[in-house]
């Protein structure tokens, strides 16, 4: 025999949980059965050893402590009288409220141990049997449905006249009340005179004062009806408050068992209620106390009746005192594994085993539908069970209440699904059991008389959905169908008996069974093994929807949270009419035109206004316009609806923001911003999470008006989307009118058609979001929230300084009459420069470098608009580079060193880096070509000027990168050819100008010869410039002409005219360019528009500009005919002198004069067309390439 657990033992408060305790496991009758328990509570004292009568006590006179509270009997001893004490109809909800974790999900039935015995002796009994069976979860609750108390009652006051009448008709027409014999009573205080006896311990018979003597019947026999009368409530007296005190005493739902006790028979798990007597002590841990009369042997039922006391309660030894009339005879000690053997009560555990089985399998299959009461019956002397659905039967009357289990049940379910929702986190698998438990408490109730439970259940409805989770969580945590006992269905309708499994058909029953829903047949069936199994029927029903989509989600959760507010707003007691909206009327949403709005100086007020009042929040004060009293259930109720619907619409205002519906988006957050007015209105005092949540709201609502600024052409579509309202809306918004006006928020919330106002607002949501964190210290605590709220304002910040910057660009553009800065320009520069330095700070406060970069780089965009805006209008060749210009481009190049500085290297964001580059490579560009052009001679000496435009070029080749492959290589590398092309005509316009200092003509010589080659160099690898390529090298001939001119010898001029024919020759490339572009173009004409609209853009990419080509071509063939003559004649003046070469130079000699000839013909045809002159001079350059070596070998 293993370790008893001490059931008698001080137990901890009900409720409470134990450690599990192992029970015995008993070998009974040469079968084995499995039998645990655990003492969940018990209310006994330490176990006490029992006082031994002694022979010939006489047990028909009272002890002197007869009825008297006794501890050791329990709390309550004139009550408890052994094992016949009555159960009370509510017992099974007293324990499942106590022990709230156990139903639903781990136990599988619920009941007072008389109501379990009575079940598992059925085949050996010809006694009624009459129980009400209520589903929760996987949990059978089974109580005693005394039919005999329950018609008495109908009789008295009119209840459960509907189930009489269906009583007499169908089973017992004619039903009267049948008292209990004399015998009954005897019986039943002669067993508590033993008891008070055994505890009493003096053996003696002490007579009771005579006041008592009246109690030796009276009480005993009046017990029954009293206990019974007072359990039963009325078919309606359950309060409002019933959620908060569902034990209410008067409503016979306390728990009045002296233990509780987990027990498990075979793979069965029931909490059981008992009143056992245990005694124990000495020599005997825990022994059961039975008093039998000598005369009468055990019968089986009794054994069944001693055994199943002794395993639930885990007793291993059962002491009987035998007596006769009254007159104790002896004592015996059993064994509990002994019980089914005794003589005259021999039965098999085995088969009391199968019966369990059987019957809670027969209730399991049958008792499908939660909240619906059924009753298990069998007639005395009959062997068929069935089982009623009363709840079916009782629709048929008016009133659902005329079934007094409808509250209770509707509290337990409620109750149960409270419990599991403590717990949701951790077991999402039974949200699809909570769902229906809550569902199925909602059809019981109704709305005028629990809008508490209503309210609260459709708020526990609601937060099943978890709006913050990711779309693919929807199908992956909740199943669509469960594989366990769980997967069962109020709304299906009831699946075919199935003949395999006992048969519940009642094809050949009488026609008067037709309203069971199930019928055992025989009770020897459940007798056989596994006669009846437990069908676990898959219902999809109970599984948790799956929401395909954000917006169908959100829409489940608002339609609950709907109903939860109608329960609340119903409840509240209105002192007068509200002039509230009608729910069925839209409410409009205020639209404003850019006309009739007051700017952002109208902004700025209302902003003010609601910072104040979100002060005035944090101050704690509060008003509610329906008068809905502070700490009320309805007004916490109500403030954790509307709460609740301000994230569901948030959600859905964000799923609209994704699938760029901003007309919808701003919709949603704006019913998310009213119900959070109306939250701050009625709250006390606002929680740290739902000042946050309001900073995300404000967040997004910045977001949606920036978005609808960038997205104006779509305006109609947003303003329609905008305006559509649903009556689900419609009807929370009624319910929030009744709280709060719900106009804080609509300066946020209105859709504008101006786009600066737009702006403004998403600027001041991200402000006021940032506010509100600031003053109520939440920074800290939200890091990540306070950096997402900063980048946005730094966002917004550029957004809106760069819209002042190009309506400043266009009234610059516009100028015409006005030859001077407007104060029009000049305030929107000081607007979008306000919005830049603003942005700027932001983003150094979070340390982004790289957004900070991006606004030093719009600055300095800014400031060379500025210095556009002040060159002189005039457009006169007295234009001068102003001081102004050069201000505003320093500036300008002051904010590009700045971003590169915020950067630091390219590694950090190397777009980012090239851009800000490219931009102050530009700004040193345009300044120094500004300062080229327009050179101020009247302020500056030349020298000055030249001097500061070398320096300017040199800063701006810098942060031109040539070298790096990318988008922009090619354009760098034009800008840097430019550069050197536009300093070597710098140089070389100084050596034409300059007198005197030889050693700075050499120096200039030097720098333009220098230039030139690198322009030639750098425009020869760009295949779109050849008309750049060729002005470099004509300018280099000019050069080589120059040069020519101050040569004295005749070898020293003609190596330079050969080294300038040389660069002419070189300029083959640019001429094939341009061939190519002009066949092209030909071709292009030639085959007509349609070949046209077909052509790559690759194809017509080289266009050229004709003039500039004419032009060239022109200054080419004029250039080169004079370096052809001017050869000629050196040439032939050396031609009389011996020496070596002269073969070489005679060469040249013919060459230059056929090359000669052929261009001066070419030239003098006007008829050709300017690809013919190109392709003769390609043809003339060809001749000049092949005898260059040769020209030069001579003049060597």
């Amino acid at each position: 025999m293993e370790e008893i657990c001490g059931a008698g033992a001080a137990a901890p408060l009900r409720g409470d949980v134990e450690e599990p305790k192992q029970g015995s496991v008993l070998f009974l009758g040469g079968n084995e059965v499995k039998s645990s328990a655990v003492v969940k509570y018990s209310s006994a004292p330490p176990q006490a050893a029992f006082a031994r009568l002694q022979e010939k006590t006489d047990l028909k006179l009272p002890p002197a402590n007869w009825l008297r509270e006794s501890a050791k009997l329990g709390p309550a001893g004139t009550t408890i009288l052994g094992n016949n004490k009555k159960s009370k109809p509510f017992s099974s909800f007293g324990m499942a409220y106590d022990f709230i974790d156990s139903v639903g999900n781990d136990v599988d039935v619920v009941s007072d141990s008389e109501n379990i015995k009575k079940l598992l002796k059925i085949p050996y009994s010809k006694s009624h049997v009459s129980m009400a069976v209520h589903r929760i979860g996987r949990t059978l609750l089974l109580d005693e449905l005394d039919i005999q108390e329950l018609f008495m009652r109908s009789s008295q006051t009119g209840d459960w006249t509907w189930l009489k009448e269906f009583y007499q008709r169908l089973i017992d027409q004619k039903w009267q009340r049948k008292k209990k014999s004399k015998e009954h009573w005897y019986q039943k205080a002669i067993l508590s005179k033993f008891l008070y006896y055994s505890i009493n311990g003096d053996g003696a018979a002490q007579p009771v004062p005579s006041t008592s003597k009246q109690h030796q019947e009276g009480p005993v026999s009046g017990e029954s009806d009293e206990a019974g009368g007072a359990s039963w409530p009325a078919p309606f007296e359950m309060p409002s408050s019933l959620s908060e005190d569902p034990g209410a005493s008067n409503q016979g739902l306390k728990n009045d068992f002296v233990r509780n006790i987990l027990w498990t028979f075979e793979d069965i798990h029931m909490l059981v209620g008992s009143n056992m007597p245990i005694f124990g002590g000495g020599r005997y841990p825990a022994v059961s106390l039975r008093l039998r009369d000598n005369n009468k042997p055990i019968n089986v039922l009794t054994g069944i009746d001693y055994w199943l006391d002794n395993l639930i309660c885990n007793v291993p030894e059962l002491v009987m005192c035998f007596h006769v009339n009254g007159i104790v005879q002896k004592y015996e000690m059993i064994k509990t594994e002994d019980i089914p053997n005794l003589e005259n009560s021999n039965f098999s555990t085995k088969v009391i085993k199968d019966i369990a089985q059987n019957i809670l399998s027969f209730l399991k299959s049958n008792c499908t539908k939660e909240g619906h009461t059924y009753w298990l019956f069998k007639a005395s002397g009959s062997d068929i069970v069935k089982l009623y659905d009363l709840t079916t039967l009782c629709e048929e009357t008016e009133d659902k209440y005329q079934n007094p289990f409808t509250m209770p049940v509707a509290i337990l379910l409620y109750k149960v699904a409270c419990n599991m929702m403590l717990k949701k986190n951790q077991n999402k698998k039974h949200y699809g059991t909570i769902r229906t438990l809550l569902l199925n408490c909602l059809k019981l109730l109704d709305n005028g008389r629990h809008p508490q439970i209503i309210a609260s259940a459709n708020y526990m409805l609601s937060e099943l959905f978890q709006l913050d989770e990711p779309k693919k969580e929807d199908s992956t945590d909740f199943p669509i169908n469960g594989n366990s006992d769980e997967s069962y269905s109020e709304e299906e309708e009831e699946m075919p008996d199935s003949d395999e499994n006992g048969s519940y058909s009642n094809s050949s029953d009488p026609p008067d069974d037709n309203k069971a829903v199930a019928i055992i047949k025989s009770v020897g069936e459940l007798s056989v093994p596994e006669k009846y199994k437990s069908v676990h029927r898959i219902r999809p029903s109970c599984a948790f929807p799956v929401c395909h989509g954000t917006e169908e989600r959100c829409r489940l959760v608002l339609n609950y949270v709907l109903e939860g507010l109608k329960s609340v707003d119903s409840s509240i007691k209105k002192e007068s009419d509200l002039p509230a909206a009608d729910p069925s009327t839209p409410i409009p949403l205020k639209y404003e035109d850019e006309s009739t709005s007051g700017g952002p100086e109208c902004l700025e007020k209302q902003m003010a206004l609601f910072l104040d009042k979100m002060g005035s929040f944090q101050k704690g004060k509060h008003s509610s316009q329906s008068g809905m009293i502070p700490g009320s259930w309805q007004y916490k109720m109500k403030l954790q609806l509307i709460l609740k619907s301000s994230k569901a619409y948030y959600v859905l205002s964000d799923a609209a923001m994704i699938l760029q519906k901003y007309g919808r988006a701003l919709r949603y957050i704006k019913l998310a911003l009213q119900c959070h007015d109306t939250y701050c209105c009625l709250c006390a005092s606002m929680l740290p999470e739902v000042l946050v949540f309001l900073c995300q709201c404000l967040t997004l609502c910045g977001d949606i008006q920036l978005m609808l600024a960038q997205n104006a052409n779509n305006r109609a579509a947003y303003l329609e989307e905008y305006n559509y309202q649903t009556k689900e809306d419609q009807e929370i918004l009624h319910s929030l009118h009744r709280e709060s006006r719900c106009q804080v928020f609509a300066w946020a919330t209105d859709l504008s058609t101006d786009l600066e106002c737009q702006l403004s607002v998403s600027c001041k949501c991200y402000e006021a979001a940032y506010e509100i964190l600031l003053f109520s210290n939440l920074k800290n605590q939200n890091p990540e929230q306070h950096v997402q709220v900063l980048k946005r304002m730094g966002n917004i910040r550029n957004e809106i300084g760069v819209f002042y910057m190009n309506q400043a660009a266009a009234v610059q553009t516009e100028r015409v009459v006005s030859k001077t800065v407007s104060t029009t320009e000049q305030q929107l520069w000081k607007k979008s420069f306000s919005c830049f330095e603003e942005g700027i700070q932001n983003f150094e406060s979070i340390d982004d470098a790289t957004n900070a970069a991006l606004l030093l780089c719009n600055t300095g965009r800014l400031m060379r608009i500025c210095a556009q805006a002040h060159c002189a209008a005039e457009g006169d060749f007295k234009r001068e580079f102003s001081p102004e210009e050069a201000l505003y481009y320093n500036k300008a190049i002051d904010y590009y060193l700045k971003a590169l500085r915020s950067l630091g290297a390219r590694d950090v964001h190397p777009a980012v880096w090239d851009s800000v580059n490219w931009e102050l490579s530009t700004t040193y560009f345009t300044m120094a070509t500004l300062q080229q052009d327009y050179a101020p001679l009247s302020r500056k000496a030349q020298e000055q000027i030249e001097k500061e435009v070398s320096e300017a070029m040199m800063k701006s080749l810098k942060y031109c990168d040539v070298d790096t492959v990318s988008a922009r290589q090619p354009l760098c590398q034009y800008r840097a050819a430019t550069i050197h092309h536009r300093l070597a005509s710098m140089y070389h316009s100084c050596l034409r100008n300059q007198v005197g200092d030889e050693h700075l003509r050499k120096q200039h010589r030097v720098l333009a010869d220098l230039h030139y080659s690198k322009a030639v160099r750098l425009f020869q690898l760009l295949k779109d410039a050849p008309c750049e390529f060729l002005r470099v090298q004509l300018e280099r001939v000019a050069f080589a002409e120059f040069q020519m001119a101050s040569q004295n010898s005749s070898a020293g001029k003609l190596k330079t005219l050969f080294g300038a024919l040389d660069i002419m020759a070189k300029t083959k490339g640019a001429f094939q360019l341009i061939r190519k572009a002009l066949v092209a173009e030909s071709e292009q004409i030639s085959e007509g528009k349609s070949a046209a609209e077909n052509m790559s853009p690759t194809d017509s990419s080289t266009s050229l500009n004709k003039e500039e080509v004419l032009k060239l071509l022109s200054i080419f063939e004029s250039r080169m005919s004079f370096l052809l003559l001017q050869s000629i004649k050196l040439l032939t003046s050396t031609k009389k002198k011996i020496g070596r070469g002269i073969n070489e130079e005679e060469a040249a000699l013919q060459t230059n004069k056929q090359v000669y000839s052929l261009l001066l013909r070419a030239t003098a045809n006007r008829s050709l067309t300017l690809l013919e002159r190109v392709e003769v001079i390609l043809s003339l350059l060809e001749q000049l390439t092949q005898n260059s070596n040769t020209g030069n070998a001579g003049i060597q």
